[in-house]
């Protein structure tokens, strides 16, 4: 992230960011990403799904400002693969020139790699419903197949939700309330993510249904399709 850009290349980010609605004007690019919170936008703007943006707040005090970055290093860059050094962050929150720039580079450079691969990712299906050619039988397994495939890799690779113990607090100061109810809407976030998976789990699962019931009603139809062709042949 120390990398120095060409001119061509500062033109081409800097057109990049203009082109992001952020929730306040831009007058200096030093300035204005040193809390976080419009680099958070930004991966909002993308990405709408892996940041909540009510858990940066725009600040000029320089503790809020290594709070924010430090929950995107914890929470949203790693599924970027994007790390900012401890060192690069103390740099942007003071408003060093220079370096926030390679860090946006960076950041642009992940979003591009992660949109090309979820765009190569997204699976396609043959949907029965809406489609006037028949399954084969081969199509139908081959179908059953790759989504059996899918649940297990699911299953491997989901999110294991830890039992939490409930605490008491008492005279806690309006820092550690906030840094508690931070911690609780992590976990709540944890918690809606397995659900989503889940949810796309329950759909496969319907779809594997669907193929299974068009399987039947295809190999049910075999009888009648070689009775009709015997009596085509006599």
């Amino acid at each position: 992230m120390d990398r120095s850009l060409s001119e061509e290349e500062q033109q081409d980010l800097l057109a990049w960011v203009d082109k992001i609605p952020f929730s306040r004007p831009k007058r200096n690019i030093t300035r204005d990403f040193s809390d976080g919170v419009m680099v958070a936008e930004i991966i909002k703007h993308f990405f709408p799904k892996i940041v909540d943006l009510h858990n940066y707040c725009g600040s000029c005090k320089t503790q809020q400002k290594l709070s924010n970055w430090s929950l995107l290093n914890k929470r949203v860059f790693p599924k970027l693969e994007i790390y900012v050094p401890e060192e690069t962050v103390k740099k942007i929150v003071t408003s060093t020139p220079g370096v926030i720039v390679p860090v946006l580079s960076v950041l642009k450079g992940k979003i591009e790699e992660k949109r090309v691969q979820i765009t190569n990712n997204t699976p396609q299906y043959y949907d029965a419903r809406s489609q006037e050619k028949p399954f084969s039988d081969v199509e139908i397994q081959q179908a059953e197949a790759r989504i059996v495939a899918q649940l297990a890799e699911m299953k491997s690779t989901e999110a294991k939700v830890k039992p939490q113990h409930v605490t008491f607090y008492t005279e806690m100061s309006p820092a550690t309330i906030r840094q508690i109810l931070l911690e609780k809407e992590l976990q709540v976030q944890d918690l809606q993510e397995t659900v989503k998976v889940l949810q796309v789990k329950v759909s496969k699962l319907e779809e594997l249904v669907r193929l299974k019931d068009k399987r039947i009603e295809h190999l049910t139809c075999l009888p009648e399709t070689y009775k009709t062709k015997l009596q085509l042949a006599g």
